[in-house]
């Protein structure tokens, strides 16, 4: 079974969506979102953003408050105790960029 950090570096800096989901994660950082706001806020497709959130969910990057159209995304402690590898992951995807 892959630890956390290897499917973290899979979802982000070696899979196809790993540009959008940096992006669903630095704004969740911020402050806890629904898909609606993320959509809004990030200028990606609402369709879009749902297919990263669960994504990001299935693997525990994210958790989820509430149900329906206002459920709250907001980072989850797995994800939070693994911030620093997440930046260096950035780091080196915005250096090859």
């Amino acid at each position: 079974m892959a630890s956390f950090n290897q499917v973290l570096y899979w979802l982000i800096a070696n899979s196809i969506g790993g540009k959008n989901r940096v992006k669903i994660i630095d704004s969740l950082f911020k402050k806890p979102q629904n898909a609606h706001e993320l959509s809004e806020n990030l200028g990606i497709e609402y369709k879009t953003i749902r297919y990263h959130l669960k994504v990001l969910r299935e693997n525990d990057f994210i958790e989820v408050a509430g149900s329906g159209y206002g459920r709250t995304y907001f980072i989850s402690e797995n994800l939070m105790k693994h911030k620093d590898y997440y930046n260096e992951i950035c780091k080196e995807m915005s250096s090859k960029s």
